[in-house]
């Protein structure tokens, strides 16, 4: 019996973590705050509307924010958001005045913003405080994609917001602050990008990130605009696709079954049909001695049109943004083989607005959703809270560095490309190892191959 996968269980040899890296510090460099998690919109692609989302309204008190400012001294940089918006706090200008004055005068303190209410008053003392960089969300610059995308929003409010952070920098000739603007790409709004672009760098944006968006519920599968194969099964795929088809074959006529039609009615299978299993076969062994996760079934039907047409857009936004003088980071359209944690890698910690202190982005919340097309529950990790001891200890726990040791290694499996996935290991309620036997749940974490992004 054939088993829809590439899975080799000589893994590769481990790359023992760089004594340099910012992972292994004995202080984190970049500091992830939840302000809030508060906010004034309702976004469909937000995390606090997944199903299964355990994120309820509350403001970070004093008293934690308190407990974090031993350790600005040895920051990069300080994100003041999480979940919610952080003009909703009512001591985010303290915050950053705060923090200004204890980190290095090269580290950075920013957010990102919804903009919904950034007025004058707003923009004059945000300049004012010392803050660095804001982000504000434009999803694109048609009205009615806009609204649909940012519930609760219009463009008009946008352009506001740029308007007055525009004359507070005029104003403030020797201000920080730059501004940039994020940009979720889906099926519905990707190919606006070259247009928001130009949109957000007319009205003084100096940056833009794009990211692809994590589906929370079901109906959101069909509007990615990502590849869901790793970059070198794609590769070989292809190489085989043309071979075959010189062979006057065709790849589609693949029969996953075949082995079960030829067990019982042996004449019932086509000649040519038996001869592009025997080649996709040849295909996978390729792929099993250079420990490449390939699900065959997947890349059959991989949409192979709308991911070039994704990167023609993406390489004309990238012209827009060199034509007006703006920096524009690009996600990963096909998924990258050499994984790495934007977030660990680079010595960060994340800290709810409760005190909790987590190791990223993927594993800060509770929530369900959905990787290609089966569901997986995410539950946070949790090192420690600072209410409870200092946020150095928690830093330097055996546990916490364990983890990033691991993480940074990067030891896990594709589980994103495996064809047996989603396994009874990964959907287990209570996570407890992949098949690798390693306890961190990353396997399936698509920050690592490169297609979520976000200030940091």
């Amino acid at each position: 019996m054939e088993v829809e996968t590439t899975m080799n269980c000589n893994r590769p040899a481990e790359a023992s973590a760089s004594p340099e890296s910012a992972a292994l510090r004995e202080y984190p460099s970049k500091l992830f705050v939840e302000s809030t998690t508060f906010c004034n919109l309702r976004c469909p692609m937000c995390v606090k509307q997944a199903a299964d989302s355990k994120v309820i309204d509350a403001d970070m008190p004093q008293k934690t924010f308190a407990a974090l400012e031993p350790v600005f001294p040895h920051l990069e940089s300080l994100v003041l958001n999480g979940i919610g918006e952080p003009l909703m706090h009512p001591h985010l200008l303290k915050w950053v005045r705060r923090a200004r004055q204890s980190m290095p005068d090269d580290a950075w303190i920013g957010f990102q913003s919804n903009g919904l209410l950034l007025d004058r008053n707003w923009a004059r003392d945000l300049v004012q405080s010392g803050l660095d960089r804001i982000c504000l969300s434009v999803d694109g610059v048609r009205p009615e994609t806009f609204s649909k995308v940012r519930q609760g929003e219009d463009i008009s409010d946008m352009d506001r917001a740029f308007r007055v952070l525009a004359e507070a920098r005029r104003s403030h000739p020797g201000s920080r602050l730059k501004v940039g603007s994020e940009f979720v790409a889906m099926r519905e709004n990707f190919r606006q990008l070259p247009d928001t672009v130009r949109w957000v760098a007319e009205r003084g944006a100096d940056f833009v990130i794009i990211t692809h968006a994590l589906p929370y519920d079901i109906s959101q599968i069909n509007q990615t605009a990502f590849d869901n194969c790793i970059d070198v099964a794609v590769e070989i795929y292809e190489k085989w696709k043309r071979y075959i088809a010189g062979q006057h074959l065709d790849v589609q006529s693949y029969d996953y079954m075949v082995w079960e039609k030829e067990r019982v009615i042996p004449e019932a299978v086509d000649s040519q049909v038996r001869k592009v299993n025997q080649l996709i076969g040849q295909m996978r062994a390729e792929a099993r001695q250079k420990d490449i996760f390939m699900d065959i079934v997947r890349l059959l039907k991989r949409d192979a049109a709308m991911i070039a047409e994704v990167e023609d857009v993406f390489g004309e936004a990238q012209r827009v943004a060199e034509q007006m003088g703006i920096e524009l980071k690009l996600p990963a359209i096909t998924p990258r083989y050499e994984r790495e944690c934007p977030f660990v890698s680079k010595g960060s910690a994340f800290i709810s607005w409760d005190g909790d202190v987590h190791p990223c982005y993927y594993l800060w919340h509770h929530y369900r959703c959905y990787i290609n097309d089966w569901d997986r529950m995410v539950k946070p990790k949790v090192f420690g809270n600072v209410n409870d001891q200092p946020l150095l200890d928690i830093w330097r726990s055996e546990a916490f560095r364990t983890f990033r040791e691991h993480v940074v290694r990067f030891d896990f499996p594709y589980c994103t490309n495996c064809g047996v996935a989603p396994c009874d290991l990964v959907q287990e309620e209570n996570f407890e190892h992949d098949c690798f036997t390693n306890p961190e749940p990353c396997g399936a974490c698509q920050w690592s191959l490169g297609l979520m992004q976000c200030l940091q």
